[in-house]
């Protein structure tokens, strides 16, 4: 795909902090401080000074972070006390899975200070997360349909299984990009960041994912439990969910620019990613109420 856009993420990094980018991927390639340091020639994010000419870049992402590990943790304990609620386990593991997300995002876009290599290392690991967990997501969304009973060894150790494979699939692509172990992928480390594996695997692989987990849960919701309340959340989430991604693709060089450097759309990205996942526990917990009318579709047993 030469003659595309497809794969670059030049852009991405410029417009998303420069020499800081709130995009972890970026943290991979030799524009970004944790390698060469030449820059992408856009906004640097620089954040609040620190002592020696250091910079936390990214405070307010730090923060909801932070946030976030709280808010998910105690919706694990609110998982737990819903004994009868069907795919438990399974929300829990994806809670799980955001927490990773969480606490990579700390030291990867926040800009706590850390020696480039282990900023890189953190990178991949947040990379994988984020692509495991979309996939632990997604599977989520197939459990309501009980084609495995939820909350057994066998249900939740596919979603391990499956997603361990992934994680270390895509971190070890995260990881030869960024350590350049093998030259395999040194061609992407320079000029439009061209990187196709890694583009499909962070950018592609995870919207699908969240389309297929949509779409699955809405024909539940719908068709199978036949009601439509439970849409208010489900849409909600995927509504939050694509305002943090405008923020963080579109309006981020904007808020750069316009504070000096200050902040830029990461912390909103974060921010209502954040209220997107709490969004969707609330429409999890929505449809495993113990008082729905019983379904009149054949089949349809799964949240009775």
């Amino acid at each position: 795909m030469p003659g595309t856009a497809y794969g670059n993420f030049h852009d991405f990094c410029r417009d998303t902090g420069n020499l800081a980018s709130t995009l972890p991927v970026c943290n991979l390639f030799d524009q970004s401080s944790t390698r060469l340091g030449t820059g992408w020639g856009g906004c640097n994010l620089t954040g609040i000074p620190l002592s020696n000419g250091r910079h936390l870049a990214n405070l307010g992402s730090i923060l909801v972070c932070a946030l976030a590990i709280v808010a998910s943790l105690f919706l694990i304990w609110r998982s737990e006390r819903k004994k009868a609620a069907v795919g438990r386990r399974e929300m829990q593991l994806f809670l799980v899975g955001f927490i990773i997300i969480e606490i990579c995002e700390i030291f990867t876009v926040g800009g706590f200070p850390l020696n480039s290599g282990v900023r890189r290392a953190f990178t991949a690991v947040h990379i994988a997360a984020i692509v495991s967990t979309l996939w632990i997501l997604m599977l989520n969304g197939i459990v309501g349909y009980q084609l495995l009973d939820d909350g057994t060894p066998m249900s939740v150790g596919l979603m391990v299984i499956s997603a361990a494979l992934i994680f270390i699939g895509t971190g070890y692509i995260a990881l030869d990009t960024g350590f350049s172990w093998t030259g395999y992928w040194d061609s992407t480390l320079t000029g439009q960041n061209r990187a196709y594996a890694l583009y499909t695997l962070y950018q592609l692989v995870p919207l699908v994912f969240l389309v297929v987990f949509f779409l699955l849960e809405a024909f539940l919701v719908l068709r199978i439990l036949g009601e439509r309340k439970p849409m208010v959340y489900l849409v909600a989430a995927a509504l939050l969910f694509a305002i943090g991604q405008v923020f963080q693709y579109v309006i981020s060089v904007h808020i750069c620019n316009g504070t000096d450097g200050k902040i830029n759309g990461g912390l909103f990205e974060t921010l209502f990613t954040l209220l997107a996942v709490v969004t969707i526990w609330f429409f999890w917990s929505s449809i495993t109420e113990d008082d729905w009318p019983m379904p009149t579709v054949a089949g349809a047993g799964a949240y009775q």
